[in-house]
């Protein structure tokens, strides 16, 4: 500040001016921002000063009614930001300078990562943690709370390895009384007004207990490795929004609610084409707009990848592939790579396919799926996989397709034939593996803990 303002501020009267920023205060690289200055009627002049600065940053007249001062930046860049004072001349004494105008750029580092630990899931009243990170060596975040009721929270960062950074927030208790959005930036301490581009959002979900959706998709629950997958989300609840969520993960992509008829609303998410990352367990949730409020989730929908190891394995049939109604058939499955599972699928069946562990005979890894008695219902093409443990919804390449044909019952119909498909229904209760119909042979054992996934006693 020059020593001839200093001793014109020391003479001051008059009352401090009020500063803002038009419109806001963070703007993005390269966006206009107008600062405004605010003093009282008949003001000769207005000084706008930035902090760091040597001299008065800028200087203009009034705007009728000469209350008023306007200052403008028609693009925002790095070396506009900093934290701003004005001052007003009326008619021959300098008002006291304003409150700071804090004026931050975004955009000029790369986005953080916002996620919610354990999960954005959260049940009403529970806690969670927000995490900010970075692997750009940011040492400070923002995290801002949007909507209704904002809130913005000062973060320092923690160093992590291979130099990436984090801070972490606890949150709660989380009701459904308003929406939980959030966002964050990064900075560095040496420039603190200069900040990263924002996070994406992340909006925390609260499950309500309003009539489920349901969760499905026309692919089927096995799906080929770059395979082009949509899940579904419908109700016969008018939800005109929904959300996706994935067990483990951290997104909740949000589509709205569409009506493909009457007293029917659905959203599509389309996730290909498939990687590893998109196997897992599924939810999703139905919501209205103008509510912060959540369905109860869909029943889970497991969506299996197969082609990601190099596992190809063999299926067979005993008897043959064409027996008599009422005949007992047995499926075997087999690979000379070690497995821990062997799953067996049937074309169009809405059940996910059938685990059972593997045993090791006759240098091979194999696993017996016999049905008794058959019937017409189970006449269809199948195909086995094989997976590990350590990740079952990750899966083998298919085996070759194998087509059972079930006859000699009045309503054996091969499947070429059916066009109408009258049995459909009894083909998915059948599907389901009755314990009078199906019975598997395998080893005995844990699935890995996994939720869903049969074992053995399952199966008799």
């Amino acid at each position: 500040m020059t020593p001839s303002l200093t001793a014109l501020l020391c003479l001051g009267t008059l009352p401090k001016p009020t500063i803002w920023a038009e419109p806001g205060s963070v703007i993005p690289w390269g966006s206009p921002v107008t600062i405004w200055c605010q003093g009282t009627l008949g003001a000769r002049e207005f000084r706008l000063d930035k902090e760091g600065s040597s001299a008065p940053w800028d200087r203009q007249p009034p705007l009728e009614p000469r209350d008023k001062g306007k200052f403008s930046i028609p693009h925002m860049t790095q070396p506009y930001a900093g934290r701003y004072h004005c001052y007003y001349l009326s008619p021959t004494v300098w008002s006291e300078r304003s409150d700071p105008l804090e004026l931050v750029v975004t955009g000029v580092h790369n986005k953080p990562t916002l996620s919610a630990l354990p999960s954005p899931v959260v049940t009403s009243g529970g806690n969670v943690t927000l995490r900010c990170g970075s692997w750009q060596g940011l040492d400070g975040f923002i995290l801002t709370k949007e909507g209704e009721h904002k809130s913005s929270w000062t973060l320092d960062a923690q160093r992590r390895p291979y130099g990436q950074t984090q801070a972490l927030h606890p949150v709660g208790p989380v009701t459904p009384s308003h929406r939980w959005t959030f966002r964050c930036h990064g900075f560095n301490r040496d420039k603190p007004q200069v900040w990263s581009a924002p996070s994406d959002p992340l909006e925390l979900l609260v499950p309500g207990v309003s009539g489920k959706p349901s969760l499905l998709t026309p692919q089927g629950p096995v799906v080929a490795s770059g395979q082009s997958l949509t899940l579904q989300c419908r109700s016969d609840v008018g939800y005109d929004r929904f959300a996706l969520s994935q067990e483990g993960g951290q997104a909740l992509p949000q589509r709205p609610g569409r009506q493909p008829q009457a007293g029917l609303s659905q959203a599509d998410f389309p996730l290909g084409p498939v990687t590893s990352t998109h196997g897992g367990r599924y939810r999703c949730y139905g919501g209205h707009s103008l509510s912060s409020a959540w369905s109860a989730p869909s029943d889970p929908l497991d969506v299996l990848v197969a082609g990601w190891f190099p596992d190809t394995p063999s299926l067979s049939v005993q008897p043959g592939p064409v027996v008599a109604s009422g005949e007992n058939v047995t499926l075997l499955c087999q690979s000379g790579s070690r497995t821990d599972t062997f799953l067996l699928s049937k074309e169009e069946a809405a059940r996910p396919p059938l685990r059972l562990r593997s045993k090791y005979r006759g240098r091979h890894f194999q696993a017996e799926f016999s049905m008794s008695p058959v019937t017409s219902a189970h006449s269809g093409t199948y195909r086995c996989y094989s997976s590990l443990s350590s990740n079952p919804y990750l899966l083998s390449h298919a085996s070759a397709p194998l087509e059972l044909v079930v006859s000699g019952a009045a309503d054996a119909i091969h499947p070429s034939q059916n066009t109408s498909d009258p049995t459909r229904g009894e083909i998915t209760q059948i599907w389901g593996w009755a314990p009078s119909v199906m019975s598997c042979q395998g080893e005995a054992g844990s699935l890995g803990g996994h939720p869903g996934f049969w074992g053995d006693s399952d199966l008799l």
